[in-house]
């Protein structure tokens, strides 16, 4: 089996091999570990002519998944198997069929689950095969959530090895991650897993943050951790006293969670205070979790005074992953708050390893969590959706991925709705008839309408009339996919009524156009329309939307004799618009300051700098392709550009500046500080003056002594950009100068 390996890669493996069998902590029984082997020599054999990127036997990668699997995951038997063997169908010349008879019908499902599609999958109706490969990993969700668990322990596998690709590779798999991957082990409760895959993605997508932030950590570690001890002294002396038995460690911060604190907070490293916090994890019965938990809150509390606000309790009502957890902030010794977590060893494990250790906890007392109904929820949603895989992912991202706001109904009944859901999504939520029927709602015994925002805590009661039929309308304001569903099926009966006088009122119209009335004719109308439809047509034809006129447009000849027909965009409306320089005489599409295309013969193509992140000359930029568009240039960090890049990862094209100093691009800066005589004077003077830069905008808002102001100023570069940054903190009276991710359209 290992003869194709060096004497080095063959210790190597087998030194892999054993180390998986010593982090194996389930059910190891006799015929387990002979299933495990004879997995592993399949897998060492299949892939034994293969190398990755990196030079390495490829066998080295399954293992290494089977490892974090079984180690970090807390998975068993079957899935160690199929984490070892999730790569042989898709990549050598082994199939589904051989799996399943090697094996059984349970592992070549899962991994039939696991096999990426190689091509895109006729009438599926989207463009992005890495949207459809996402979906095809969720839909085994409705059966084996295993699929989903070693997915994401190939991906954080990939993840750390990443080094070896290429530029464009990296940005489309970090982005990839970041996107869908994140939020989904967020979503199984895999903290330890989302928080090495949150702080891979930075590493590669923005290198230069993730290493200046990991620095700046690791050089106050020593110091924080001392000071949280010396916090945590008094509190464990009490608990020592009443003989709660518990451990107390520090645990430093991911550089990920502290770059998005900077960015939200708008704040320096340095002003971050909770880079490190206080974890006390208490040894206690399951029946007694809560109640000590507790004790020791009033402990910490009775020692140090708290933050109300900041006070964050996850037993008495857990997350939809299965979280639970006690946060407090108190004020320490030092002046410094301190965030301090309080859980017990079932809550512990629960939180590293989520949906794992959550079954192997299910049947015990205090095991209630939202785990099971996101579960069902997620199982409505792959069932009931019939959109594109585009669609799909977004409707996933927003419906499951989202916070979470806790409703009541009059009775009391607690329901669990995405963040921005709507009192019809409510209705929705609790019976199709009450959602159609819906006029109103009234929150917290005042009358709403139908788009009202619900928020954590309201007590909701439907009002209904019998009269009221379901409307198309209602679509701009539904955020859940079940009222959506539900919303789409009752408009479809509706319009289904219409069918025999639509027939007749389109036969009529054909009739007088002498258009024959078949099957193809109707395709094209609807298909020229833009309907979706037999149903569709016939209720617009009923109702007079669809009138002989537009039949007859719908069937006129172009000068070549061809029908004029309607093909849609494959990817639908561009969401980035075209920077507008029709006014902007310092902006020159054709300039020489047109990013440099790594790629042949397409220098020439256009493109636009996209307003959703404002690129300079010196930004790290990607460049995105669509046929039949201009390039678009994004930064790297653009949520936007993330997005695109996670689902059309084969369009990225590398791009670098070539700089030229007689060109400026639009960047803007919002400038906060103390409201005196003659501020809007000396900010200005050192743009216009000092450095010479060009205001295009200016926006004043002063408030409690403070003024704030949104400037907008063409520069050359970064570099020029962050010399103004610097000159304007010179300023006494400016507190602090931020760069704007996105500029107003205005």
């Amino acid at each position: 089996m290992l003869q194709t390996y060096s004497q080095t890669e063959r210790s190597e493996i087998l030194r892999r091999y054993r180390n998986l069998i010593e982090v194996w902590h389930t059910r190891k029984t006799t015929t387990d570990r002979w299933m495990v082997r004879k997995a592993f020599r399949v897998a060492a054999e299949a892939h034994k002519d293969m190398r990755r990127k990196s030079g390495e036997p490829y066998i080295y990668h399954p293992l290494e998944v089977a490892t974090i699997a079984a180690g970090e995951i807390g998975l068993g038997r079957t899935s160690i198997i199929c984490a070892l063997l999730h790569d042989v169908v898709e990549d050598t010349e082994y199939k589904i069929a051989d799996i399943q008879m090697m094996f059984d019908d349970q592992i070549a499902r899962i991994i039939d689950g696991l096999t990426k599609l190689d091509v895109m999958v006729e009438g599926s109706g989207s463009s992005s095969i890495q949207a459809e490969n996402f979906r095809k990993v969720l839909l085994t969700l409705s059966y084996d959530v295993r699929v989903i668990l070693i997915k994401l322990a190939d991906r954080l596998h990939n993840m750390r090895t990443l080094d070896s690709m290429t530029r464009e590779k990296q940005l489309k798999i970090s982005s990839e991650t970041s996107f869908l991957y994140v939020p989904l082990a967020y979503r199984l409760g895999l903290y330890a897993v989302k928080s090495e895959l949150e702080d891979l993605s930075l590493r590669f997508t923005e290198p230069g943050i993730y290493s200046t932030i990991l620095k700046q950590l690791n050089d106050e570690h020593e110091a924080r951790s001392l000071a949280i001890h010396d916090f945590l002294s008094p509190v464990s002396a009490s608990l020592d006293q009443l003989g709660i038995k518990y451990k107390a460690v520090v645990v430093r911060k991911t550089v990920s969670s502290i770059w998005d604190r900077m960015k939200t907070k708008e704040i320096p490293f340095e002003e971050i205070n909770d880079s490190h916090i206080a974890r006390i994890v208490i040894d206690c019965p399951v029946q007694q979790e809560k109640i000590d938990c507790w004790r020791v809150y009033a402990i910490l509390t009775a020692i140090y005074r708290p933050n109300n606000d900041r006070l964050r309790d996850w037993i008495s009502l857990p997350k939809a992953n299965g979280y639970e957890s006690l946060h407090a902030t108190v004020m320490s010794q030092t002046g410094r708050w301190v965030e301090v977590q309080i859980r017990s060893g079932r809550m512990d494990e629960i939180a590293e390893k989520g949906y794992a250790a959550y079954w192997k906890y299910k049947d015990s007392p205090n095991s209630e969590s939202g785990l099971d109904e996101w579960l069902s929820k997620v199982r409505e949603l792959l069932l009931s959706d019939d959109n594109t895989a585009l669609e799909f992912i977004s409707n996933f991202k927003l419906n499951l991925f989202s916070d979470e706001i806790f409703v009541f109904t009059p009775k009391g009944k607690m329901y669990s709705l995405p963040k921005g859901a709507t009192a019809l999504d409510f209705a929705y939520n609790i019976h199709t008839d009450l959602g159609n029927q819906c006029i109103g709602a009234k929150v917290n015994q005042k009358l709403v309408q139908l788009n009202h925002v619900l928020k954590t805590g309201d007590q909701v009661e439907i009002i209904t009339s019998k009269v009221q039929l379901p409307k198309e309308e209602w679509f701009t304001f539904l955020v859940t996919a079940r009222a959506k569903s539900r919303l789409k099926d009752a408009i479809r009966d509706y319009r289904k009524t219409f069918k025999e006088n639509g027939r007749e009122k389109l036969e009529s119209i054909f009739n007088q156009l002498n258009i024959e009335s078949n099957k193809k004719n109707y395709g094209h109308l609807i298909e020229t329309e833009g309907i979706s439809g037999l149903v569709d047509l016939y209720y617009y034809a009923a109702i007079d939307k669809l009138n002989l006129q537009k039949v007859k447009n719908a069937f006129k000849e172009d000068k070549s004799g061809k029908f004029l027909r309607y093909f849609p965009n494959p990817f639908g409306k561009s969401r980035i618009q075209k920077q507008d320089n029709s006014n902007d005489k310092s902006v020159d599409k054709n300039a020489t300051n047109k990013p440099e295309l790594l790629k042949e013969n397409i220098n020439d193509l256009d493109y636009t700098v996209a307003n959703c992140c404002n690129p300079v000359p010196g930004d790290d930029v990607v460049a995105m392709v669509f046929p039949n568009e201009p390039m678009h240039i994004h930064r790297v960090s653009c949520p936007v550009a993330v997005e695109l890049m996670s689902q059309y990862g084969n369009n990225i094209i590398k791009a670098k500046w070539r700089q030229k100093e007689n060109v400026s691009f639009l960047a803007g800066l919002k400038i906060v500080g103390t409201d005196s005589v003659g501020f809007t004077y000396r900010f200005t003077d050192v743009i216009s003056n000092q450095l010479g830069l060009n205001i295009r905008t200016l926006q004043l808002e002063s408030s409690g002594g403070l003024v704030e102001a949104v400037v907008t100023v063409y520069v050359h570069n970064t570099q020029n950009l962050n010399d103004l940054i610097s000159k304007l903190k010179e300023i006494k009276e400016i507190r602090k100068v931020t760069r704007l991710e996105r500029l107003s359209d205005n």
